[in-house]
């Protein structure tokens, strides 16, 4: 019985990948016993005990490295753990900081590099996109309203307002762009990047990279329907050479190691790339079930074994996402309030 700790299981109106992993480490050949790594004490994954056997409350990332780190000893030393799969941008720098320390307390990963992780800032996905064969937005980093003004003024409306590592606002006038340029300014700091807007149909590709220029897998989707805040509801599976032969330049180029998901417009037949997260997206479990288990193989690389590389997948395949009810005890929540766990 292999122990992992999953991140992510916050499956909300915008979930995290955490219960798509745990559904395809459950799925897999080997016997796990998985322990959920919660922020908040309401997130539903907490509350589904045939997947989260056991259920942990963490610091939030901005804590600082000690009390994370202590934390997941903690956890660790209680649990018996062996592997920690994270699934969240804002807790990955931690993670990927903590690497060598919690390899060194017995507790493996398998994370991309910091300078891998830095790839997916907003500034760098034009180099990124040009070196893999793909086309990307016209974008301009901005640091002031002086420099957001030129920049408004070489695109058309609307456009997109990002922050370099998160958050995107769409703009259809001057005074909304700039009211968006100081909110994510505020909050997320300078440069600010200013984008057009590619219309189109949206194609992702998830991969898990084995860091010397291969991978163990590849799927890619085509989104079909999306809710409110762009986020897959139903999507299909799709074989688009050009895509995957970007996605396999990309982990051969840059030795990328561990999960990713490249977030691409199709736009009249040019392919623009759009997002890079260092991560496994929300629909995950669609790999799991069209035979690709890329949580499993990722579990058994930090575990140090040789994953299956086959992935042959049927085209056409359907993805539909949805909401469930749940009733349990408030002395779970109670619980998971007081004392951190359950």
């Amino acid at each position: 019985m292999v122990k992992v700790a999953v991140s992510g299981i916050n499956a909300v109106d915008n979930p995290g990948p955490g219960l798509g992993i745990i559904k395809g480490l459950k799925e897999g050949p080997r016997p796990v016993s998985v322990v959920g790594l919660a922020y908040d004490a309401m997130e539903p994954g907490i509350y589904l005990p045939h997947l989260v056997d056991r259920a942990y409350l963490m610091p939030y990332p901005s804590e600082g490295e000690a009390p994370f780190l202590n934390r997941l000893l903690y956890i660790k030393e209680k649990e018996g753990l062996e592997v920690v799969i994270p699934s969240l941008d804002a807790e990955l720098p931690l993670f990927i900081d903590l690497q060598a320390k919690l390899s060194a307390y017995g507790l493996a990963s398998f994370l991309p590099t910091r300078e891998q992780f830095r790839l997916r800032a907003k500034d760098r996905l034009p180099v990124v996109a040009e070196n893999i064969g793909l086309k990307s937005p016209v974008s301009f980093a901005v640091s002031s309203q002086e420099e957001l003004l030129r920049a408004l003024t070489q695109l058309r409306f609307p456009v997109m307002i990002k922050g370099l590592f998160y958050k995107a606002l769409r703009a259809y006038t001057e005074a909304e762009a700039f009211h968006h340029f100081q909110t994510i300014a505020a909050e997320w700091g300078y440069p600010v990047i200013v984008q057009e807007v590619v219309e189109g149909e949206e194609v992702n590709v998830v991969g898990l990279g084995d860091g010397e220029g291969g991978h163990f897998g590849l799927l890619a989707i085509k989104k079909l329907w999306i809710t409110a805040l762009g986020k897959i509801w139903t999507g299909v599976t799709i074989t688009l050479p050009r895509l995957l032969e970007a996605a396999e330049t990309f982990v051969q180029k840059y030795r990328w190691r561990g999960a990713f998901e490249l977030e691409v417009i199709s736009h009249e037949d040019e392919l623009y790339l759009i997002e890079i997260n260092p991560r496994f997206p929300a629909w995950i479990y669609f790999a799991v079930g069209v035979g690709v288990n890329l949580p499993e193989r990722l579990l058994a690389a930090a575990l140090g074994e040789e994953p299956e590389r086959d992935w042959n997948y049927p085209a056409g395949k359907l993805y539909i996402r949805f909401t469930d009810d749940l009733v349990t005890d408030l002395e779970v929540f109670q619980y998971m309030v007081t004392r951190g766990e359950r």
